[in-house]
Parts: structure tokens; C-alpha cells; sequence
């Protein structure tokens, strides 16, 4: 039966709208509250000009290494979604707990918050570390500086768990993504004068052919790793705007696109080749015709892989606090990649729910899965005991 504190919590956290459009300072507030009443120590890395914070607690003793405990605060939209209940008060039905964020991913960070005074009751002689971000749905960004603020203040941890949902199974590899925009300017005019003009949406179309032809090459032959259950490196165009009518050539048009590459593939290298093809034989012909034609491109997030040894000491640990000796490698992406890359902290991805619910109208997390992930972190408190 899962702890009433972490229940409340979720019941809790459910309820800030922190879709990432939005301020999480109520949430975060919430939770300092919480950290004074039981005397945790904590510290805000806030962000002002958006009126939001990452949060960093320590239980234990903060001077020796220890686990960090790490999750986002921030949720996707629910605009334009279908819910059957109001997707920011958690619903309880038929052994599923529903809500914006129950799986992605409040629902570990309930967890952790209802398990704080069982891990202060222990006397820890390793720190458990919570580590509360934000903007994660948007690009990773509100990690970032919460890490350059551990590093600053000089946190060790020697390993760390992102609690994104995995059903409880640990995973030790995931893409790494660069999302982009193009914008294509043209020069606009009578379309019976098509041939002296230039077509900005045509242009943006033969960019999007290129990026289709990059992801059919990648999947026909770039590295395949069988334990993604897309194997292989992957490009996608999602939109493409431009044009007002159809006896108008088009001046401007926009396009965004992603490349998500298998961590040990070189996925700036697979941007540049879309970009040199649009900069060397699409740009020169277009200012032929007219000088302030071109493509822009702009990276609008990215995020690094992750690519852990499975039998490196924080994936052994993870699986034993898991019970279960099996691992896995996802196509989504997380904030892991980044405490590798940025802070060198050995991580691994860990957490209760299926990304399959992630994002979805009737987003839910199984209340088995919440147990499972209360046993998990019971096992943490063990080990850092």
C-alpha cells in the first residue's frame, strides 16, 4: 500500500498547473514549506525573468558522496485534449491514479517527498540528494543551472537516478535530439511571374526532402542498437508553414525538424549535412534572383544522450534496488545525458509509469507502480544507511 504522505503529495503536485508555459514557484514553494517544517536543507536556483526555480535538498551528510534523486516539475499541455476529468485534480479509479504529470513525472517526485522522514528517521551516513528541475519538456533547460549550481557549491554525488517513467526497469541509454527551425525567406510576387520570383515554400519543401532523405538513410544504414525499440538513428520534419494564396508566390515559410541520433553517433554532424545542402546548392539560386533571399536556421532545443556501461556501479546498484537484473535503452530523451555531461555524475534513468501514458489525454500512473517505486527508493535509503 502506498505511503498516505506520497499519495498526498501527488494529490498535491497534480494540482500546480505546471504545464512549462506557466510558473512552477507555487510548486516549488510547496515544497520549501515542506523542506522547513522537517528542517531539510535546500537550496532555490531560481529563474527570475520567467518566474521560475530548481530546487536542490540534501538529507544526510552533504560533505561525502551520495545519490541524487532527480526529477522535473514542469508538464505538457492539455490543450486540445479529450480528459474525461479535470486533468489538474487527481482522480483515483480502477487501480490508476490520473492526472496531468502522475506518469510524467510527479508521480516519482511524490515518491521522494513522502519518503523524506523515513529517510531522515534512518540517520544517513551517504546524502540522498532531491533534485527538482524545470522546463525539462521544453529542451532540458531548467537542469542546467541547477548543475552549474551543484558544481559551484560543490556537490560530489557519486551517482544519480532520473525518475522518468521506465515501468521500474532500468535504463542505462537514450537519444540524443536536436530540434530546429528553418526560416526561408523568399521573394514574393503574381504567381504568373513565378519563374522571376523565388519560392520560399518551395524552398522549405526541398529542406524537408532532405531531411526525409537523411532518416530513410539512417534507418537503412546507420548503427542499429537492438535495445532501442527504434534501432536506429531517426530525423523528422513535424511542420511546415508559408503561403497565403494560391496565386501569390510565397515569400516566407517556416519549417521545424529534429534529428534523434543514437548516443554514440555524431548527430551535429547529421544537422550540418541539411544545413550545407541548403547553404550550397539552394541559398546560391535563390539570391540570384533576389539578394535578400536565404535560409536561417536555429537550433530551438538539444539535448545530449546517455550511454551508460550496464555494469558500471550506479546501474548495478539501480538494478538491485529495482529487483530485476535486466536493462533497457529508450528513444525519448531525459535530463540524464546532462548530469554526465555537464556535472560527470554516473546516471541512470528509473521510474514509475509508462511513457506510453506520458502525454496523453487521461494521463495515469498505476498504483502498483508507485509502490514499486516507494520499494525502490526504500532500498536507496538502505544503501545510503
Amino acid at each position: 500500500m502506498a505511503a498516505d504522505l506520497t499519495l498526498d503529495w501527488l494529490k498535491r503536485l497534480v494540482g500546480f498547473d505546471t504545464t512549462s508555459r506557466n510558473s512552477n514557484l507555487a510548486l516549488v514553494e510547496a515544497v520549501e514549506d515542506f523542506f522547513r517544517a522537517r528542517a531539510v536543507a535546500f537550496e532555490r536556483v531560481e529563474d527570475e525573468a520567467q518566474g521560475k526555480a530548481a530546487l536542490i535538498a540534501t538529507i544526510g551528510p552533504r560533505e561525502v558522496p551520495g545519490i541524487v534523486l532527480s526529477g522535473h516539475t514542469d508538464v505538457v499541455p492539455v490543450d486540445g485534449q479529450a480528459w474525461t476529468a479535470d486533468p489538474f485534480t487527481l482522480t483515483a479509479r480502477d487501480g490508476r491514479l490520473y492526472g496531468r504529470g502522475a506518469c510524467d513525472m510527479k508521480g516519482f517526485l511524490s515518491v521522494c517527498l513522502g519518503l523524506v522522514p523515513e529517510m531522515q528517521a534512518r540517520r544517513l551516513t551517504k546524502p540522498i540528494h532531491l533534485a527538482f528541475s524545470y522546463d525539462e519538456e521544453v529542451g532540458c533547460l531548467g537542469v542546467r543551472p541547477l548543475l552549474a549550481h551543484m558544481l559551484a557549491r560543490g556537490y560530489r554525488p557519486e551517482g544519480c537516478i532520473v525518475g522518468e517513467p521506465t515501468l521500474m526497469q532500468v535504463v542505462v541509454g537514450h537519444k540524443a535530439k536536436r530540434s530546429l527551425r528553418t526560416i526561408v525567406t523568399g521573394r514574393g510576387g503574381h504567381s504568373s511571374r513565378a519563374p522571376e520570383l523565388v519560392n520560399a515554400v518551395e524552398a522549405a519543401a526541398l529542406v524537408a526532402a532532405r531531411v526525409s532523405t537523411l532518416g530513410a538513410r539512417l534507418k537503412r544504414e546507420g548503427r542499429h542498437d537492438a535495445l532501442y525499440d527504434i534501432p536506429t538513428s531517426t530525423a523528422h520534419v513535424g511542420t511546415l508553414h508559408g503561403g497565403t494564396a494560391l496565386n501569390i508566390v510565397p515569400d516566407h515559410a517556416v519549417m521545424d525538424w529534429e534529428v534523434r541520433a543514437l548516443p554514440e553517433e555524431d548527430i551535429d554532424a547529421f544537422v550540418a549535412e541539411v544545413i550545407d545542402y541548403a547553404r550550397s546548392e539552394l541559398e546560391p539560386a535563390m539570391k540570384a534572383r533576389a539578394p535578400e533571399a536565404g535560409i536561417d536556421f536555429r537550433i530551438t532545443a538539444a539535448f545530449p544522450g546517455l550511454s551508460a556501461d550496464p555494469g558500471a556501479p550506479i546501474a548495478a546498484l539501480a538494478k538491485r534496488w529495482a529487483g530485476r537484473n535486466d536493462h533497457a535503452k529508450v528513444a525519448y530523451g531525459t535530463e540524464a545525458g546532462l548530469f554526465v555531461e555537464m556535472a560527470d555524475i554516473p546516471t541512470v534513468v528509473c521510474g514509475p509509469g509508462s511513457i506510453v501514458q506520458a502525454h496523453q489525454p487521461d494521463e495515469y500512473v498505476e498504483l502498483s507502480q508507485i509502490e514499486a517505486c516507494e520499494a525502490f527508493v526504500r532500498k536507496v535509503i538502505d544503501y545510503c544507511a
